[in-house]
């Protein structure tokens, strides 16, 4: 899986700017995914790729739009120094998975093949051979996770 890399303060505006806001189309959030720091960012990014990125990702509005639009454009997890708070809840309410960890989020340079190991919060960047380790998620959270988010996990548990 391939690193995609990104600065500190990398606000949900960027993520997906508020001209897009239009649709709750997740293919179609994902097509302007990053768009104005990274204009290719949508046609280079492949599913199972990883996004990488420095202090306070996900800053600004609270418009859970910014999740959906990185999980739709194929990203699997979001590693970065730190994150805002209501990106993290938004991200976990709708399935993605992200993991703070300032020492790879550091190392892990653009294009790294990287692999992650969300249930032992293992990172391991295998184009430097650098393995890093993060809090791993508690099993419920791992289910939510696996189950797309917060709305699917809370529907299989009714059932």
């Amino acid at each position: 899986m391939k690193a995609h890399k990104y600065g500190d303060n990398v606000d949900t505006d960027v993520i997906i700017p508020a001209r897009h806001l239009n649709t709750s189309d997740p293919d179609e959030l994902a097509a302007h995914c990053m768009e104005d720091i990274d204009p290719a960012f949508a046609a280079r990014v492949r599913y199972g790729d990883i996004l990488v990125a420095g202090r306070n990702f996900g800053c600004g509005s609270s418009r859970e739009h910014a999740p959906i639009a990185i999980k739709a454009s194929g990203i699997s997890c979001v590693i970065a120094e730190s994150f805002a708070r209501i990106f993290y809840r938004n991200a976990l309410n709708i399935g993605l998975p992200i993991l703070e960890c300032p020492a790879a989020a550091k190392a892990i340079s653009a294009g790294d093949d990287v692999s992650v190991e969300l249930a032992a919060g293992e990172i391991a960047d295998l184009t430097t051979g650098q393995r890093f380790r993060a809090e791993p998620f508690p099993p419920f959270m791992m289910e939510l996770i696996a189950a797309g988010g917060l709305s699917a996990y809370l529907k299989g548990k009714i059932k």
